[in-house]
């Protein structure tokens, strides 16, 4: 590889425009950058300005060889600092994402400042860019930045559908058992339930947009020249195995954050970030005073939304537990109103409670004082939380997070879910047997097992994910396209 500047591989990533996909995809892109890539990290203009508010005004500036565009969303213009209505956003992705996208390349192709233009990484969320790039002639790898065992699920949507299983028939489908439905001949999965697959079918509209928008997604991703994803092959081996004769060539190349961890970035390099709220990093001091194992982490991401009803009963279920905990509480957590816990909680629990409304995670997830996580296993809390060895409470709430939370709990061992209700009964006594229990105790084990797993992944010279990613770098980012 050259050292001018000109001569540089030059990649363009592209992530879906919410935060669990800006995370990992940015960890990707800083990866490529200290191989030697210049990087083009494209986000939507909100969430470009977003950004700049919680980094700073000079957060974007990047380096020479690391910048930041960004392209209008086709959405209604606001202010507000939350996660846009996915809908909505998965609608504006298809009808007004490829004309711009289009004028950037051509735009970043012509400019004298950064090198032309040599491969796409795009989110899988966003593949119009298969579109754009296809008379270039440019190698496009998608990012499947949640689970391999989602992407097998939204393989078979198509499936579902000719089966006559999705859509619904009518809403009184998604109470009266049906979703126990079992479903035993999806590849590399084993039996599980219609409840435990992505939310997007539950839908007894034949054109939902979301149901649309995995169909499309699906029939793009055959065009794609790899797919990668932020996943390890101990963890998912089978069902990574079956991609095989499925999809083009499917490269394992998790867990990013592990993989970022191992490289020695430049001081400049490591003020890049990617939370779109501000993190309020004192919560970890406070975690120092605090004994090994005896904190419980609460965060529920960047998209879940709850009642009023729900914060409180968790709120009292974590006070009447007895145990210390860290609580990520957003602005927006609570539908339609700012998420406020009683002023007699915050009394109750004064001393053994930090309530914040964003935090640094990994950095959380890996401190000593962290003994459980009660979480709505999104894909990235997953891997974090399996990568700090910290066993889980699951609370799934959208997209993937159910297909996560089946895993979690029956196959990998490490996690116990809130099953109908929340109560804050309920909460106390699972609190308590994930930080005291028995059942804590061997998810603890387990964890840090898969601990183990996922750093050899990523170790030089013969871990699985450093061996997948130099191969996916090598034989098609700088490779041309076929």
């Amino acid at each position: 590889m050259g050292s001018n500047a000109s001569e540089k591989p030059h990649a363009v990533c592209i992530p879906y425009p919410a935060q669990g996909h800006i995370n990992p995809m940015l960890k990707l892109a800083k990866i490529l950058h200290y191989r030697g890539f210049h990087i083009t990290f494209v986000n939507t203009e909100y969430n470009h300005e977003r950004l700049l508010r919680s980094r700073g005004p000079n957060s974007l500036d990047g380096l020479p060889s690391f910048r930041f565009k960004s392209i209008p969303d086709g959405l209604p213009p606001t202010d507000a600092n939350v996660t846009q209505d996915i809908p909505a956003l998965c609608g504006s992705i298809r009808n007004n994402f490829l004309a711009p996208f289009r004028s950037l390349l051509s735009e970043l192709n012509s400019s004298s400042n950064s090198p032309p233009v040599t491969c796409i990484i795009s989110d899988l969320g966003t593949t119009f860019t298969l579109d754009a790039t296809h008379e270039l002639g440019l190698p496009v790898v998608l990012f499947q930045t949640a689970s391999a065992c989602t992407l097998m699920c939204y393989l078979h949507h198509a499936h579902l559908i000719e089966k006559g299983i999705v859509p619904l028939k009518e809403a009184s489908y998604l109470t009266n058992g049906y979703l126990d439905t079992v479903i035993d001949w999806l590849p590399g999965l084993g039996s599980i339930r219609l409840r435990d697959m992505p939310t997007f079918i539950r839908t007894t509209d034949p054109d939902d947009v979301m149901l649309s928008f995995i169909l499309y997604m699906i029939e793009q991703a055959q065009r794609a020249s790899a797919i990668i994803i932020n996943t390890f092959d101990a963890l998912e081996h089978k069902v990574l195995d079956a991609f095989s004769s499925l999809l083009p060539p499917v490269y394992s190349i998790g867990p990013l954050h592990q993989q970022l961890s191992h490289i020695q970035e430049d001081d400049d390099s490591k003020t890049i970030g990617s939370n779109l709220w501000k993190e309020e990093p004192e919560c970890l001091e406070w975690l120092e005073s605090k004994e090994p194992n005896s904190v419980v982490y609460v965060n529920f991401g960047s998209i879940t939304v709850m009642t009023d009803e729900q914060l409180i009963e968790f709120a009292w279920g974590l006070a009447n537990s007895n145990m210390t905990f860290l609580w990520v509480i957003r602005p927006d957590l609570v539908a339609g109103n700012s998420a406020v816990v009683p002023p007699e909680f915050v009394e109750e629990t004064k001393g053994r409670s930090w309530l914040a409304s964003w935090c640094p995670q990994e950095q959380v997830l890996n401190h000593p004082a962290i003994g459980g996580f009660l979480t709505h296993c999104g894909w990235n809390s997953t891997v974090e939380s399996l990568c700090g060895g910290v066993p889980m409470i699951c609370w799934p709430f959208f997209a993937d997070q159910q297909i996560n939370c089946r895993f979690c709990c029956k196959e990998w061992g490490v996690a116990m879910q809130i099953e109908g209700d929340v109560r804050r009964n309920y909460i106390e006594v699972l609190v308590r047997k994930l930080m005291e229990g028995q059942e804590g105790k061997q998810m603890r084990k387990k964890s840090l097992e898969w601990k183990k797993l996922a750093e050899e992944a990523v170790t030089a010279p013969n871990g699985s994910s450093f061996l997948n990613l130099n191969k996916m770098v090598n034989q098609v980012l700088l490779s041309p396209k076929n």
